[in-house]
């Protein structure tokens, strides 16, 4: 087979709008598996809110987690982790009480948000992403704006109205490139398929990088194909047709 790793984007992806994996969906994914293929869940989410579904999937192959900042060796060891400074996590939580927009943030510990926070929450955890969500247009460009001033995170988003913040030089695609040294692979060897900024650059760096249907323009027009939506097995679609076919 020409594709040996299939980095699977979860939110938009993985997971129809229902966030549960289509019986189709898990079907052809199994088939994968058991021909060979490594299948690594690729996530913005947290590694708590992202190992259900790999133990449903019965996964035993790398996870990248946080977008990044958590690399997996398998779903329950962990291979590396990145940190953001506490100064800059205090930074962004300023940012925020300035804006007046919501924000949330995962830690090692735990993930947080407006709701949730507390003073002693930043000293206390180690911090992994920064998160804000606004529907407001100018908000979030001006927020976008100071950030890439600072030159110090990697910024993408999993919707439209957020921004995700990550430490510098930390995406899913360096994350791919770590977990293809784990298992001898080539990048020209993986298939990437999500929906959003933060499967960007996995999809660009990838051997064969796919756009869901429901993807964000951008990431449509930069992927080499684009499948169906994640309400419509896009997946399934891709390993049919591509990672499961002989060269």
């Amino acid at each position: 087979m020409k594709y040996k790793l299939l980095a699977l984007d979860m939110d938009g992806t993985l997971l129809n709008d229902l966030h549960e994996i289509t019986p189709e969906t898990e079907y052809w994914i199994r088939k994968a598996a058991a021909a060979g293929v490594h299948v690594c869940l690729s996530t913005g989410r947290s590694y708590d809110e992202a190992i259900p579904y790999g133990d449903q999937l019965n996964l035993g192959t790398p996870m990248i987690t946080v977008n990044g900042s958590e690399i997996w060796k398998s779903p329950h060891e962990l291979h590396r982790r990145i940190l953001l400074d506490r100064s800059l996590i205090a930074r962004l939580y300023k940012i925020s009480r300035e804006k007046q927009v919501w924000f949330w943030a995962n830690s090692v510990e735990g993930s947080f948000n407006e709701g949730s926070w507390l003073p002693e929450l930043l000293e206390r955890n180690h911090w992994l992403k920064f998160g804000y969500f606004t529907e407001d247009d100018a908000a979030r460009m001006a927020i976008l704006q100071e950030l890439e001033a600072m030159d110090a995170f990697q910024i993408t988003n999993s919707s439209p109205h957020n921004l995700e913040i990550n430490p510098k030089g930390v995406s899913k695609a360096s994350g791919i490139q770590v977990v293809c040294k784990l298992l001898g692979l080539q990048m020209s060897e993986v298939v990437a398929i999500g929906d959003s900024l933060n499967d960007l650059a996995a999809i660009e760096a990838a051997g064969l990088g796919v756009a869901m249907g429901n993807a964000q323009e951008l990431v449509k027009e930069k992927a080499d194909v684009v499948t169906a939506t994640n309400n419509e097995d896009g997946i399934a679609w891709i390993i049919r047709d591509y990672v499961l076919t002989e060269e």
